[in-house]
């Protein structure tokens, strides 16, 4: 007898106890890692250091301050931290230690049901997250319109799954969590420092510049900061979308067939 397959909104409901216990029991620990950090981040970089950085708009990508470059970008890179750091260890949890996974397969529940509830999961971090930390920085004056970190928010969010769909399928395939030292290593901190987040990528030289402009950070750090100070490039932010887009609905993709072959497996 063939099970009957659940519909993606049903397969979501089913788990929404779980997700929302999980969050219960956990969100006190990510208070420092969301909210206090990144401020942090921001007074020491953009309001501290900032202060000794000349407010020149023509190498500044239009920005009149420091404060109001760097902050597009710490925004953007905090997306991203936190859509790898619930995609790692987090499936590893679920696959190998606790193995959640495994008693929700036992249910009526598909790979794909526990992929989209996680990645729901994850979705909802980001974009509390996020959200957050713009409300908390318009007072600073870092925004050039009210509906530039409107929109801006809703790019975050697919920056974050952007990444959070990869890096899920690469979590589900591993079978050891010693390479996720090499993901934050070799692509978190490097991403961080050199997508733009902290200057303009142009002061990487020609060549590097480039190879900056291939990594899926600096679209969304770009379109953020586009966003934030009203000197959007519609073409340009097409393209940004397009390939922040393109990289979710592949990584998607990615993570059901991972985490179908490992549960087979």
């Amino acid at each position: 007898m063939t099970a009957t397959r659940l519909s993606v909104a049903e397969g979501a409901r089913r788990q929404l106890d779980y997700w929302w216990t999980v969050l219960k029991r956990t969100w006190r620990g990510g208070v420092i890692s969301s909210f206090v950090s990144p401020l942090f981040y921001v007074v020491g970089m953009g309001v501290l250091l900032g202060g000794f950085v000349p407010a020149d708009p023509s190498r500044l990508e239009g920005a009149t301050s420091y404060l109001t470059f760097v902050v597009p970008g710490l925004v953007a890179a905090h997306a991203m931290q936190i859509a790898v750091q619930e995609t790692t260890y987090p499936v590893m949890g679920g696959i190998k230690w606790h193995k959640s996974y495994h008693a929700q397969m036992a249910t009526p529940l598909a790979v794909r049901d526990i992929v989209n509830a996680h990645l729901g999961f994850v979705a909802f971090r980001v974009a509390s997250a996020c959200a957050v930390f713009l409300v908390v920085l318009a007072p600073f004056d870092v925004f050039a319109t009210w509906w530039g970190p409107v929109l801006a928010w809703f790019v975050l969010v697919l920056l974050g799954m952007a990444f959070a769909t990869v890096v899920f399928g690469t979590a589900a395939r591993m079978r050891s969590e010693e390479g996720f030292g090499l993901i934050f290593r070799l692509g978190v901190i490097p991403l961080t420092l050199f997508s733009g987040s902290f200057f303009p990528i142009d002061n990487l030289g020609p060549v590097l510049a480039w190879v900056a402009r291939l990594t899926p950070l600096w679209h969304g750090v770009d379109l953020t900061r586009m966003l934030c100070l009203d000197t959007v490039d519609w073409r340009l932010a097409a393209l940004h979308l397009a390939v922040l887009g393109a990289m979710a609905g592949l990584g998607w993709w990615w993570a059901i067939r991972g985490l179908e072959q490992r549960m087979r497996s």
